[in-house]
């Protein structure tokens, strides 16, 4: 149980009327096109840049915290180190591409590189893949937890006041408001730790009262286990918000050099967020919901005014990623899915109907997410699922369409994003299906994604030998 004085709660209001504000004081700006509410006029600077790319992708606070409690330092070798490798690779070899197409969203580049038919299927696994379900419910709970109300009214009124300011603003206010929750949530993580050294000590302490195996870098799971994640940690580089974030920067070397050093940012996060797990785990050896590690180490290691800022980084953390995927999530169903389905042929026109359906997109979107949070309510098996289902069918026609020796001819790109999806999916409900032991089995007894990128890579390299058959024809 948790206990807030006046001005712990108090602060967490303060903070969502910020949130709100900022939102709402970025939207006040005139918009001009489709390319301004989507994009913010492709203006972002490098501090503007960094700030939203970092509050962006680390949305997941609680299941960190699951999983740190779980399993101690692998949850560094699961969520940070495959991430970084990702984005290095990011950085490297696609930011500067990515910049240079001048494109929206994904599904253009699909479109540009193959087909509609392409950017079309691709639209809807991009709608699937954004969806922040998984951080609907951990603001919902939080919310629950601060609060006291039900689960389902925290849910709905948090993903409210998220979606609110996103109507008005775009992605302007999304990327004001990520740069505020961008330094609460550092300042919230800087707080605890050396609370929880003053009060419990230091490396001695941990060691002392944690499994052997916490401080082990596999922390106890078998290797396919973390091999696994190193593949869904592909979503880094088919990700919609790295894309967006690419297309919204003033230029490529910004582009680059802001991915370069947001990994440097994870990296000092993830070590606040790991070594916090450490202290919950050796504080509180029994706690029945491993997501509440980091609020319950809170109760335990903090006084008020720090513990009101600590849950506002937890907050912060989780709102920034809600706020960008939701936006993302509005703007694949208002460009990619309905404005492919109907093109106007006056510019003005379609333009205007773009920024209509993302508004509309907001609404469905924020309705699937709070459904589907509900239905499936466990932050890391929401992105499991979907980044073992999704995954496969969009890394290798997306990778190969940015570089032009490795394209395919159309109809293979299709075939590729299809059955790759198709195969992982049905691979994954079967094992669902047959469990054995508790546990799901699976084709052959391997992850399902491996069999989906098995076969979205033959079509690919059939579709190379087309193409190859066909050049020296």
């Amino acid at each position: 149980m948790v206990h807030f004085s006046f001005i712990d709660s108090l602060l967490i209001i303060l903070y969502f009327v910020a949130v709100v504000a900022i939102g709402f004081r970025a939207a006040r700006r005139p918009k001009e096109g489709s390319n301004d509410y989507l994009l913010a006029g492709r203006t972002l600077t490098l501090p503007m840049f960094i700030a939203t790319l970092v509050s962006t992708w680390y949305g997941g606070i609680l299941g960190v915290g699951e999983f740190s409690y779980k399993y101690g330092i692998s949850n560094w070798v699961v969520f940070g180190v495959p991430y970084y490798l990702f984005a290095l690779l990011f950085a490297l070899f696609l930011a500067k591409r990515v910049r240079a197409t001048n494109h929206v969203t994904i599904p253009d580049k699909l479109e540009a590189s193959y087909d509609r038919r392409t950017a079309m299927l691709g639209g809807m696994l991009t709608f699937v893949l954004v969806t922040p379900a998984a951080y609907v419910l951990m603001l919902g709970l939080l919310a629950q937890l601060v609060f006291g109300v039900h689960l389902v009214t925290s849910v709905v009124v948090t993903t409210v006041l998220t979606v609110c300011y996103l109507y008005w603003g775009g992605f302007r206010s999304d990327v004001w408001a990520n740069a505020f929750e961008f330094v609460m949530m550092f300042l919230g993580f800087a707080l605890i730790l050396p609370f929880a050294y003053a009060k419990f000590g230091g490396l001695g302490f941990i060691e002392r009262n944690v499994p052997p195996l916490h401080l082990a870098w596999h922390g106890g799971n078998s290797w396919q286990y973390i091999l696994v994640w190193f593949f869904i940690a592909l979503w880094t580089l088919v990700d919609p918000a790295f894309h967006q974030r690419c297309y919204a920067a003033k230029d490529g070397k910004t582009a680059q050099r802001g991915i370069l050093i947001s990994i440097l940012f994870w990296f000092c996060f993830d070590f606040m967020t790991s070594t916090a797990g450490l202290y919950a785990r050796a504080a509180l050896p029994n706690i029945p919901n491993p997501a509440f590690s980091y609020p319950l180490l809170a109760e335990v290691a903090l006084p008020s005014i720090a513990k009101g800022l600590f849950y506002i980084g937890m907050l912060a953390t989780i709102m920034s990623t809600l706020s960008s995927l939701m936006f993302i999530s509005a703007t694949t169903i208002g460009r990619d899915i309905v404005g492919r389905m109907t093109r106007p042929s006056d510019p003005v026109n379609a333009e205007a109907r773009v920024n209509r359906w993302t508004k509309i997109g907001l609404v469905i979107s924020a309705l699937f997410s709070v459904l589907l949070s509900l239905l499936v309510p466990s932050v890391v098996k929401i992105w499991y699922t979907i980044g073992t289902a999704i995954i496969p069918g969009l890394l290798m026609p997306l990778m190969a369409s940015y570089f032009e020796p490795l394209r395919i001819p159309s109809r293979y790109a299709f075939w590729a994003m299809l059955l790759g999806w198709l195969v992982s999916t049905a691979s994954l409900l079967d094992g669902q299906l047959h469990m054995s032991n508790g546990q799901p089995s699976y084709w052959l007894g391997v992850e399902p994604m491996y069999p989906g990128l098995f076969v979205a890579l033959v079509i690919w390299s059939i579709g190379k030998s087309a193409r190859a058959r066909h050049r020296a024809a």
